[in-house]
């Protein structure tokens, strides 16, 4: 499955699609880290279900691919992010 990263401020969860190959998904970690963020990243390379799960919620093929307590956002763009975590 995927790794748990660090500590986030509220119990929502985060999950966060990822390939090791994805300049944004090391973008997007490093913001996450920078806030104390907890997420799940799940690796899609190593997972064709989630691959599968990606696209169904998402309908892309493109990641980074976030689901943020249920909203689903593609692409790193930190302002949108930010709103969905209701993070300053």
């Amino acid at each position: 499955m995927g790794r748990i990263q660090r500590m986030k401020p509220k119990a929502m969860i985060i999950k966060m699609y990822t390939t090791p190959f994805c300049r944004y998904c090391k973008v997007a970690k490093s913001f996450f880290a920078s806030k104390g963020i907890t997420f799940v990243e799940v690796d899609i390379t190593k997972d064709q279900g989630a691959m599968k799960e990606m696209i169904k919620k998402s309908g892309q093929m493109a990641v980074p691919v976030f689901d943020i307590g249920g909203q689903i956002l593609v692409g790193f763009n930190q302002v949108k992010i930010q709103r969905a975590l209701k993070v300053a």
